[in-house]
């Protein structure tokens, strides 16, 4: 590149404003963060677990227990979009670097059994 190309580009550079924000800001609308899980409206159907590419996502439907491996997680979003009772939704909000493996672990308590009719008397 001769001398006067660029000398013009740096010049240019030098006055322009940069291309890129400067941390921390607002995350932009379309950012994906993370998972944000709601145990309530859980259906424990195991439609995202069987979505999730790197199988970072476990639904034990006897036990009611959900599990997330964030390490594992991709951010596909591909979980949120098969969920039917929209349980899981896309934070854009990043999360926190981790260090260490970490299984986020959600239990439901099982509703109580359905109350049986009375045992009619055998005479009756």
């Amino acid at each position: 590149m001769p001398f006067g190309k660029l000398a013009t580009v740096a010049l240019k550079s030098a006055f322009k404003t940069p291309a890129t924000r400067v941390k921390p800001r607002e995350p932009f609308a379309a950012t994906r963060g993370q998972i944000v899980y709601n145990v309530d409206t859980c259906t424990f159907c195991t439609l995202c677990m069987r979505k999730c590419p790197p199988g970072a996502i476990t639904v034990d439907r006897v036990a009611r227990t959900f599990e997330i491996d964030y390490l594992r997680c991709i951010v596909c979003n591909a979980c949120v979009g098969v969920c039917n009772p929209k349980s899981l939704t896309m934070s854009n909000v990043i999360g926190e670097a981790r260090t260490d493996h970490q299984v986020r672990r959600w239990h439901k308590d099982a509703p109580a059994p359905a109350a049986k009719p009375a045992d009619k008397p055998a005479g009756a």
